[in-house]
């Protein structure tokens, strides 16, 4: 195992969402085969819209893919009121389109073996379904946009106030499954989740606001006009997305040079990375920091390249202080020669710094350059080869608590080793 061992007994996060998504899906669509499917042109269309997105659904970050046209097409269905409509689509019949449309999208990336996360689809389902009753329960019957301006503007609030909810109850969702999947605290979770809800949620909730307006007063010939240019924002997501995944890779090559080079262990850099990371979540850092902490310690050997040998396995702390310190110095400027890591080059320049003489006397020197010093010294006493115990390693780390390492980051360290982490 990598990374934090799940409790024995715990039910997976995941598994709980993808339930729930299930439940509420199934429940949908019994209802609406009792009832029966009203307006099936509408059903149509936006259901293919709904299935299209999430063929076509990208990696925006490193932890899920989104589908930011199914999700605009999903709210637009649930917000719809055609004036010609007798009775706008009910929010069991809304729920159970915005169902099958996922699976129907799905099942070709499944069959082609592409990446699909049935989690962020089954958060969709969910959000969907409270938008739906939401906006059921503070919108009249009989408000339709071809009515007086005071429908329209009531209509709109209406609208905004479902997109909110399902914004929220997304984000409160994902917070949890980041929490237990990352021992990232509750606030911290959710602080990133609100972030990527006004990023990214925004224009997905007001794409879906637009379509379903543009739809009710002009009919399905409106939807072109919203979806292409929702094409384009998709394209532009996808070309950034592909960007910042060669950047990853670039990174993860140059920290390999001292692997090859014989100044680090096989592996040793990505394990003080996981670490980092997992101090990182325990320590509530914001996605920007974690990606700079990350980076930071994938290369944070990188200087020791100037060094004239290597050390035995790849062990820094055997250098003398001002080795190491020389080496963090000539890493930095190499990191710094980018041009787009200067943050990343400011932690690896203190990331051999003693807390006393360091990060204690200087706000400064960046929480993440602690982090880094610890991981480090975790790895070199733990990682592969060495045969010491965790708890040998934290008594050997525990004893330089104020002069060497950070104690807030070596008290989460204790919780992060305490939850059962493991290289």
């Amino acid at each position: 195992m990598t990374g934090q061992e799940p409790a024995l007994g715990r039910l997976d996060s995941g598994v709980v969402i993808t339930l729930a998504g299930a439940a509420v899906g199934v429940t949908a669509m019994i209802l609406t085969v009792r009832n029966g499917l009203t307006e099936w042109q509408y059903a149509l269309t936006f259901g293919l819209l709904v299935a299209v997105g999430e063929m076509v659904q990208f990696r925006v970050d490193r932890s899920r893919n989104r589908a930011p046209i199914a999700t605009s097409a999903a709210l637009g269905y649930v917000l719809l009121r055609p004036p010609e409509v007798a009775v706008p689509p009910e929010i069991a019949q809304a729920v159970a389109v915005t169902g099958v449309a996922t699976l129907v999208g799905v099942l070709p990336r499944v069959i082609a073996g592409l990446r699909w996360d049935l989690v962020v689809s089954s958060r969709r389902v969910v959000s969907v379904a409270c938008a739906a009753a939401v906006f059921s329960a503070v919108t009249p019957p009989g408000l339709y946009w071809s009515g007086t301006w005071q429908d329209a503007v009531a209509l709109t609030g209406a609208m905004l106030l479902a997109v909110l909810t399902a914004a929220v109850v997304d984000a409160f969702v994902g917070a949890g499954q980041t929490t237990e999947r990352y021992n990232q605290p509750f606030p911290a979770a959710l602080r990133d989740e609100l972030v990527i809800a006004v990023r990214i949620g925004l224009a997905m909730g007001l794409s879906g606001v637009l379509l379903a307006a543009s739809t009710s007063l002009i009919g399905l010939w409106a939807m072109p006009l919203v979806v292409v240019p929702l094409l384009l924002t998709q394209f532009a997501f996808r070309r950034f997305a592909s960007a910042q995944r060669t950047y990853r890779t670039t990174v993860r090559s140059m920290a390999r040079s001292t692997e090859i080079a014989g100044f680090s262990s096989p592996g040793q850099n990505a394990r003080t990375a996981q670490l980092a990371v997992a101090l990182g979540h325990d320590l509530g850092l914001t996605p920007s920091r974690m990606e700079a902490l990350e980076y930071a310690a994938l290369l944070s050997g990188v200087g020791q390249l100037a060094l004239a040998d290597p050390s035995p396995g790849g062990a820094s702390l055997l250098r003398t202080r001002e080795e190491r310190r020389r080496a963090a110095e000539i890493g930095a400027s190499v990191i710094e020669r980018s041009g787009v890591l200067d943050h990343v080059a400011e932690i690896v320049r203190h990331s051999n710094d003693p807390y006393r003489q360091g990060r204690a006397n200087n706000a400064d020197i960046p929480l993440e350059s602690g982090i880094v010093n610890v991981a480090l010294a975790y790895e070199q006493l733990v990682g592969e080869g060495t045969g010491q115990s965790p708890a040998k390693a934290m008594e050997s780390i525990g004893l330089g608590i104020g002069a060497e390492y950070d104690p807030v980051v070596v008290e989460s360290l204790r919780r992060v080793i305490g939850r059962g982490f493991r290289f």
